[in-house]
């Protein structure tokens, strides 16, 4: 069996849906399945839009057996400002009942572009013989769409993962950007549609995508691939004493980055010790708000930006809570890697976060961009350790039990063609 992924960032890319398709992808491989990935040449999201931006030189690699094949993001001229103008001006078509599905596609695919990808698919030989296609990430449609009618043309079962964004619960601010009606009609005509947790998938169901379609998939870890940390090296490396607040990831406002940072300054001036940490690339928005940050302020913070994945498991070990209280996570993998170190978790009553953390069991939920309740948290967790070990326990003994990439890969296999 071939099969087709397209996912718009992949390894070596430290995204969420880069990891589901890598794990996926590789099981498959060991299968003795043929894996090709189609991705862009973006190493950060906001190359997208954004040429100043990093991205990834190499056109063609292999990795642990899947084929990985890179085409160039293509923008329309101007600033980067254009991309984000154009995504509001669909929505608020959307939301005017105007638009029909087939202006809203031709819109999305205005900036960014991948004409090579569209002419890749069109003549390459080499896909004569792929079986399925499973693209991802219905944001950024840009790269599904080509892909969608190259499947339908042939006739090719097409899965998507859409990785959907739920956003606040009765805000559709993040929301109304997943669920555009050429979106939802493409996932209408999807052979399966794979959801993160039974949050999105109630959306998905509630928009008309046909119920028998939709499947609860979930993100996972491997544990022993995160063995190995050790918290006194990071503490003796970085030169941290007291208490450690780590968040990884992008570092952006609907992330909740900013509010963690809010919410140290707060316990700063309260008296803390903590010292917060951050792994992970910086939006520019936050970029600019941490360099205004007074000299004092900066001492306290490690904001380390790409780290390998040994620093990452030291930060891991090094840490007494995690906070990442995030809008935009449909699932939010960093959780689980917390849990498997027993470090309690902090995250936002928005996305599908709640349908991953269990508030009071295994972590702490707060309503999103509530950066005195965030404070609380953190406090609390610091303050009462004996509560802060037990919620960290349960934390890792829920991965054990539902929450591997094993485990995943179990309930997404069925999703491609049976009899294989």
């Amino acid at each position: 069996m071939h099969l087709l992924h397209i996912v718009q960032l992949y390894w070596p890319v430290p995204s969420g849906a880069a990891r589901y398709f890598i794990e996926i992808g590789e099981r498959l491989a060991r299968e003795g399945h043929t894996v090709t990935v189609l991705a862009t040449d973006a190493r950060d999201l906001e190359y997208l839009w954004d040429g100043r931006k990093q991205r990834v030189a190499e056109r063609e690699s292999w990795h642990n057996g899947v084929r990985v094949l890179r085409f160039p993001v293509r923008r329309a001229p101007g600033p980067p400002i254009i991309y984000p103008l154009i995504r509001r001006l669909m929505v608020e078509l959307g939301r005017a009942g105007r638009p029909s599905a087939a202006l809203l596609r031709r819109l999305a695919a205005l900036t960014p572009r991948m004409p090579e990808l569209e002419a890749f698919l069109a003549h390459a030989p080499e896909l004569a013989d792929v079986d399925l296609v499973h693209t991802t990430n219905i944001t950024l449609d840009f790269a599904i769409l080509p892909a969608a009618r190259w499947a339908r043309r042939r006739g090719l079962r097409h899965i998507c993962t859409p990785f959907v964004h739920l956003g606040e619960p009765d805000n559709p601010q993040i929301v109304r950007y997943y669920g555009m009606p050429h979106q939802i009609a493409l996932l209408r005509g999807c052979d399966a549609v794979a959801t993160m947790t039974s949050l999105e998938r109630d959306f998905l169901i509630a928009r008309g995508v046909p119920t028998e379609r939709v499947h609860v998939v979930g993100a996972g870890v491997t544990p022993a691939d995160l063995a190995g940390g050790d918290g006194a090296r990071f503490r003796q490396g970085q030169g941290i004493a007291g208490p450690i607040v780590l968040s990884l990831g992008t570092a952006a406002y609907d992330k909740g980055t900013v509010h963690v940072l809010e919410a140290m300054r707060r316990l700063w001036a309260s008296g803390s010790e903590a010292t917060w940490v951050q792994c992970g690339p910086l939006m520019g928005h936050f970029a600019q708000l941490y360099a205004g940050l007074p000299e004092a302020e900066r001492a306290r913070t490690r904001v380390l930006g790409y780290v390998s994945d040994a620093l990452r498991h030291d930060a891991l070990a090094a840490a007494d809570v995690y906070a990442q209280p995030s809008r935009t996570d449909s699932f939010g993998i960093t959780y689980l890697e917390a849990w498997c170190y027993g470090v309690p978790v902090v995250g936002a009553l928005a996305g599908g976060v709640p349908a991953v953390i269990r508030h009071g069991v295994d972590g702490l939920l707060v309503p999103f961009g509530d950066v005195p309740a965030l404070t609380g948290a953190i406090t609390r967790l610091l303050g009462d350790r004996e509560l802060a070990r037990a919620m960290g326990a349960a934390g890792a003994a829920q991965v054990l039990r539902s929450m591997t990439w094993d485990a995943v890969y179990k309930r997404a296999r069925p999703l491609y063609p049976k009899g294989y």
